[in-house]
């Protein structure tokens, strides 16, 4: 093997775990809580707000962001009028066509759900894989751009995708003016919402995705440059 390869291998080998304590023992001062998250990204800026009834999911995110793990992460599974998804670690240097979606820290965080959050547009919510207990990828999320839909629709969501379960008529009329993606509520975790950049939101959203193996990656790639926390507005 060739030498150099060999110590780029070992020093990612004793690098690996570095990063994940610097990660869990980074300090979350109170200040950082009452803060929102800027991403600037290669098609603008968004600003996102989390919620305290979130704590696990909150706090999670503030770390990450303050340890720069999103800086240069791509939006790399994007579904018009669905969701735009990040967060994965192995996108900084993604080759073009290649799959992503598997990366993230290995421990998951137990699912949050709270009746006051809910998916509608701009919500900010964390992805994960089919697990029994529903719990949350340890860095991947997603931003919902959703539809906007009618009463029949919202009925027919209620039979087929929340097995009955209904949702209160304050929702409906959020998902009949904003609009939303109701099938996903109760499955999973809602932690947050956008509160600047929704433009910026329906610009990644739209933008060709690929058909390939690396299906729904868009074909130009759309960049997280940096995410920070920043002063809220009131």
């Amino acid at each position: 093997m060739n030498r150099t390869l060999l110590h780029v291998l070992i020093w990612s080998m004793l690098l690996s775990p570095l990063c994940t304590t610097a990660q869990s023992d980074t300090l979350i001062r109170k200040k950082d809580r009452k803060k929102d998250i800027k991403l600037t990204t290669t098609m603008g800026v968004m600003v996102l707000r989390l919620s305290d009834s979130t704590p696990l999911h909150r706090d999670n995110f503030i770390r990450l962001v303050k340890t720069h793990y999103y800086d240069s992460t791509l939006f790399h599974r994007v579904i018009k009028n669905f969701m735009i998804q990040g967060g994965d670690p192995n996108s900084k240097n993604a080759q073009a066509g290649q799959p992503l979606g598997n990366g993230g820290p290995a421990e998951r965080i137990p699912a949050e759900f709270r009746a006051t959050l809910f998916h509608k547009k701009g919500a900010l919510a964390a992805a994960r894989d089919n697990n029994p207990e529903k719990a949350s990828s340890g860095s991947q999320f997603y931003i919902v751009q959703g539809k906007v839909f009618s009463d029949a629709g919202l009925d027919s969501v209620e039979t087929y995708r929340l097995q009955g379960r209904k949702i209160p008529p304050a929702e409906r009329e959020v998902y009949k003016m904003l609009g939303g993606a109701p099938q996903l509520d109760q499955n999973y975790t809602v932690f947050g919402q956008l509160v600047r950049g929704f433009e910026v939101l329906d610009s990644i959203a739209g933008t060709p995705t690929s058909r390939g193996s690396d299906r729904d990656r868009p074909i130009t790639d759309c960049r997280i440059l940096k995410a920070e926390l920043i002063k809220r507005r009131k």
